[in-house]
Formats: C-alpha cells, structure tokens, sequence
C-alpha cells in the first residue's frame, strides 16, 4: 500500500507544480505521511487514510492561507487579472509585430507574456505600436492602436 501512497503524492506533486494553487501539495505531504504509516503499520489502512486526511488539512487549513498572503505580498505591485479576464481589458501593451484582422493574428506584449492579438479595427497595426486592449476572444487578444501614447509609458 505503500507504493500506492507514494504514487499519488507524486501525482498531486506533478499536478502542484502545474498549477501553484496549494492544495494539491498538501494532499501529497497527506499521501507521503500515509506511506511511511504504510511502512510501519502495513495493514492499518484506516489509519493510514486517517493520516493523510489529517495531515491534508492542517496544511490547506492552517499552511495555506499563510503561504497565499505572501505569494500576494509579492505581487503588490504588479497587475494581477481578477476573474478569467476581467482585469485585462483595459489594460495598455505594445505590438511584438503586424497585428492585423483574426486572420492576420500578431503578437502583443502584456505584462511581460507574449499573447496572440488580433485588430479591433480590422486595420493592421504596425509592429511596436502602444495598442490598448479592448477585448479577448479565448486567449487572444482584441486591440486598437492608442494615439498620443508611446512604448516609453508603458508599464
């Protein structure tokens, strides 16, 4: 049983470091306390689940919100998008390229990520132009070329 224990918290340790929310990574230090009880107790299966039950929770309800004020601590000052792309629209980048109509798609800049971007105008916006985001479409997004601004004011 110990093997199995095992498995899974590499499992949830796989999926942790994928997504970076704290929960999964709890589980897994849950699992790997079920196994060494595993090793020292084989047969006591209620026990080893009692573990890593317990040991889940203390860390999702006592580590967690710990970890998640300092991973927002750290990012005060940048932008961080509230919902899926609620805090996005709005927001001011730079053209990596020709960013022209939904079949013509180009590259913008935001926040240090490159993204897909397509013209809300349809026109095509030259390469290194300040655009603002008007819109996303999935993971694309939908832009229109700022006047006045310039790649210097940009965050």
């Amino acid at each position: 049983m110990a093997v199995v224990w095992l498995v899974l918290g590499v499992i949830l340790v796989a999926f942790e470091l994928h997504h970076w929310a704290f929960y999964a990574m709890f589980g897994a230090i849950g699992a790997f306390a079920a196994a060494v009880i595993a090793v020292l107790v084989p047969g006591a299966l209620g026990l080893q689940c009692a573990a890593a039950v317990a040991v889940s929770a203390v860390g999702v309800l006592g580590v967690r919100p710990f970890m998640s004020r300092i991973t927002d601590r750290r990012h005060l000052n940048s932008h961080v998008a509230k919902g899926v792309h609620g805090g996005i629209v709005g927001q001011n980048c730079l053209t990596l390229d020709d960013v022209g109509d939904e079949h013509h798609a180009g590259h913008a800049l935001l926040a240090g990520e490159r993204w897909l971007a397509v013209s809300g105008s349809g026109e095509t916006i030259p390469a290194h132009t300040p655009v603002t985001i008007t819109a996303v479409a999935g993971t694309t997004l939908v832009v229109w070329a700022v006047e006045g601004l310039t790649e210097g004011t940009l965050q």
